[in-house]
């Protein structure tokens, strides 16, 4: 098949170009800017684009399809051309399912926790030697790529995120994967600029267990209470599992998980992590991997990148970077630091990034995020709520929306770096936590590395 990618370089799409161009398929693409590690890696397989730019003369009768990015716009010259001539356009999650109608569909879902239980199911299948082809939203070690696509593999496994398939396509991208076994991890209330309501926000998660197939598996966090009311209301006719927290303990820095075969070190940690292992385990037994082999896998997972990833590490301090921006992820994070590291002062500091993050009316919702930190740190830039086209929030709404009288809050980036630079690490025992899904205005995590 020859295919072409509309909007190439985004971090899903290259990743779906690269695993159809190693299925055998001819890949061309286009893009207005591609950034790394994008460039890089379409550039080794050469698939990056000679110039960047929108050119319909790249659009012809001879593609068998056309898959279409979120990045692009609904007048994108190139998709005007594909709409003239008539011919077969995807968003991403439609191709994905027209890659796997005829496989097992194991598909997980949540607002939170989704990229960790897709990383924990696939290093299990990896470490049993078990082939499987599946899309992630995270590079995994000992993995080539985030997407891998073959015709042989009974089972794909599908991280399920909850937001917009394409420009010309507005729904919600797990909607079009038709699962056979799911998981939901959590529900709170994410991407306000598609999903205006809480209400119209968990309808999305009702939506996608109605479209697991007839007498398929719904695995579920019965310790979220939307997810249990989601699940329980449900009327098709699935298996539905509950799942809840695992017993475990912390000793010394290290978390211990309950098996049946008495207490097994594990590397990730904090209940949520524990929480996503548990829904990991229900799922890669529905896939044919039994408990022992699942215990004796989970051991050496070492977590998705990006998500609670250790930086830095001497005898006295650690530091650690997250993805966390959400409310529930923002809480969930702080609070394992401080139970994995209970005699160290928890410094955690939080960028508001996102357009749900940035917008007043959501920000009430970050109310005791960050209340498990010793020390409480927001990060924002008010030029990026301009580039966004939000209504300006002023330090005083930040700090009234956490309920915290102590918080520090910091719109500069050269200011929060030394802030950083002025920590006692020499002389007291700090755990630093570091959450955003930007990088607090330019700020080179290698330097923070090196003042541990």
């Amino acid at each position: 098949m020859t295919i072409h990618f509309i909007a190439i370089g985004g971090s899903a799409m290259h990743n779906l170009a690269l695993a159809l161009h190693h299925k055998g398929y001819k890949i061309t693409g286009s893009d207005d800017a591609i950034f790394e590690p994008s460039k890089t890696r379409l550039e080794k397989k050469g698939l990056l684009p000679a110039e960047m730019g929108w050119f319909p003369e790249k659009i012809n009768e001879n593609l068998d399809a056309v898959i279409l990015g979120m990045h692009a716009k609904q007048d994108n010259p190139e998709l005007l051309k594909a709409q003239e001539l008539g011919l077969k356009i995807y968003s991403y999650p439609e191709f994905l399912y027209e890659q796997s109608k005829h496989k097992t569909r194991v598909v997980i879902g949540g607002s939170h926790g989704k990229t960790t239980i897709t990383s924990m199911i696939l290093h299990v299948m990896h470490y049993n030697n078990r082939d499987v082809d599946y899309m992630v939203g995270a590079q995994l070690e000992g993995f080539d790529t985030m997407v891998h696509l073959t015709e042989e593999n009974d089972f794909i496994v599908l991280e399920g995120d909850e937001y917009l398939s394409s420009p010309t396509d507005l729904r919600p991208k797990f909607h079009l994967y038709q699962p056979n076994i799911a998981l939901i991890s959590g529900i709170a209330w994410d991407h306000i600029n598609v999903f205006p309501t809480f209400e119209n926000y968990v309808e999305q998660f009702e939506i996608f267990v109605a479209k697991i197939t007839n007498g398929g598996m719904l695995v579920y966090n019965s310790e979220d209470p939307e997810v249990k009311k989601v699940a329980e209301s449900a009327t098709n006719p699935i298996r539905k599992i509950p799942y809840e927290t695992p017993n475990y303990k912390v000793e010394n820095g290290v978390t211990l998980l309950e098996t049946p075969e008495g207490p097994m070190p594990i590397e990730v940690f904090g209940k949520h992590n524990l929480n996503n292992l548990a829904g990991a385990k229900w799922i890669c037994q529905a896939m044919g991997v039994d408990e022992a082999d699942f215990y004796e896998a989970i051991a050496s997972f070492k977590g998705a990148s990006k998500r609670l990833e250790k930086i830095a590490e001497n005898s006295r301090n650690v530091a650690y970077k997250d993805f966390a921006h959400s409310p529930s992820k923002v809480s969930a994070t702080t609070k394992a630091l401080k139970e994995q590291y209970p005699d160290r002062k928890l410094i955690a500091c939080l960028e508001l990034h996102t357009y749900s993050s940035l917008n007043p009316e959501f920000l009430k919702e970050y109310e005791g995020a960050l209340d498990a930190a010793d020390v409480a740190v927001v990060f924002y830039s008010p030029e990026a709520v301009k580039i966004k086209r939000l209504e300006e929030i002023s330090a005083q709404q930040i700090g009234e929306a956490f309920k915290r009288e102590d918080l520090i809050i910091y719109t500069n980036p050269e200011s929060f770096r030394e802030f950083l630079q002025h920590l006692k690490f020499g002389t007291e025992g700090i755990a630093l936590l570091l959450m955003s899904s930007g990088n607090y205005g330019g700020l080179n995590f290698d330097e923070v590395k090196g003042l541990i």
